[in-house]
């Protein structure tokens, strides 16, 4: 990984440039919130955070982002290329609620492994990560730390409307994704049928190659036969959405995976409580 370093000492921070935060406030900001999102703000305190998604009707992923609860509100910290949009979708759901929105001018910020902030709070996915509304100078490979953590996101691995929350693992993550006790939300019966009836058969995975990755959209192939597509990348590190039986039938059977001629190796993200299908269900 290609961390900034200041004398001698690996800087694992960065700040985000291409996140924007958002603010949700006003007397009816939480129950607004709670009725369109997969996550439960209503379990969060000042200061805390949870990370979840607007879907669509059919219960496929908007956006995503960490969700912040401040005096009087919440800060939704989302990527820059889909903050116009969210703030507009928001608007319309609006209709006579006690909410205010706007697009603030607040920066964000990541640090890991021990690297501090000033103001931190956990980012809600879990690992070692803090995150803070706060402006740093390093430049960590935070693209680096986020593949090796397992974490799909929105923009960067899947394209809106395409990806389902348990595709991109949001049943996984410790703090937020998907809350299956809360009430109904925007998508919310595609959502839970999905849990009860266990038909997440595609899931993100970790990709590792034998050169650098191609771009995001790349087949990924189990010999001539299509699994998956590629995420973002870092090097030869990269995510990739695949069919878990079919890429697990490919392992045992030793048939090569490849993504445009280069060869992978595919492991599930540590935080992850499934485990490899059967390869005869592939």
């Amino acid at each position: 990984m290609d961390f900034f370093h200041r004398g001698g000492l690996i800087l694992a921070s960065a700040g985000l440039e291409n996140r924007t935060v958002l603010r949700v406030a006003g007397d009816d900001a939480e129950h607004f919130l709670q009725n369109l999102l997969t996550c439960d703000v209503e379990v969060l305190k000042t200061g805390e955070a949870t990370f979840g998604g607007l879907l669509t009707p059919q219960g496929k992923i908007l956006f995503d982002f960490v969700i912040f609860q401040e005096e009087g509100g919440f800060l939704v910290d989302v990527s820059s290329t889909q903050a116009a949009d969210l703030l507009k979708r928001l608007a319309f759901y609006r209709l006579r609620a006690a909410v205010t929105l706007e697009q603030t001018d607040l920066p964000v910020s990541v640090a890991w492994d021990g690297e501090d902030l000033t103001d931190a709070f956990p980012d809600p996915r879990g690992g070692d990560v803090v995150r803070a509304f706060t402006r740093v100078e390093t430049m960590g490979d935070w693209t680096a730390k986020r593949i090796a953590l397992g974490w799909p996101e929105c923009g960067a691995d899947y394209a809106p409307e395409t990806t389902f929350p348990h595709e991109a693992l949001f049943d996984q993550f410790s703090g937020g994704g998907v809350a299956f006790e809360k009430g109904c939300y925007v998508g919310q019966e595609v959502v839970s049928r999905m849990q009860h009836r266990g038909t997440a058969r595609s899931r993100f995975v970790q990709m590792k190659g034998d050169s650098d990755l191609p771009e995001m959209c790349t087949e990924v192939l189990a010999a001539d036969r299509k699994i998956g597509t590629l995420g973002s990348s870092a090097g030869s590190s990269g995510l990739a959405l695949v069919r878990l039986d079919r890429l697990a039938k490919a392992k045992a059977e030793g048939t090569p995976v490849t993504a445009a001629g280069i060869a992978l190796s595919a492991d599930l993200p540590p935080f992850v409580t499934f485990n490899w299908p059967d390869a005869q269900d592939g």
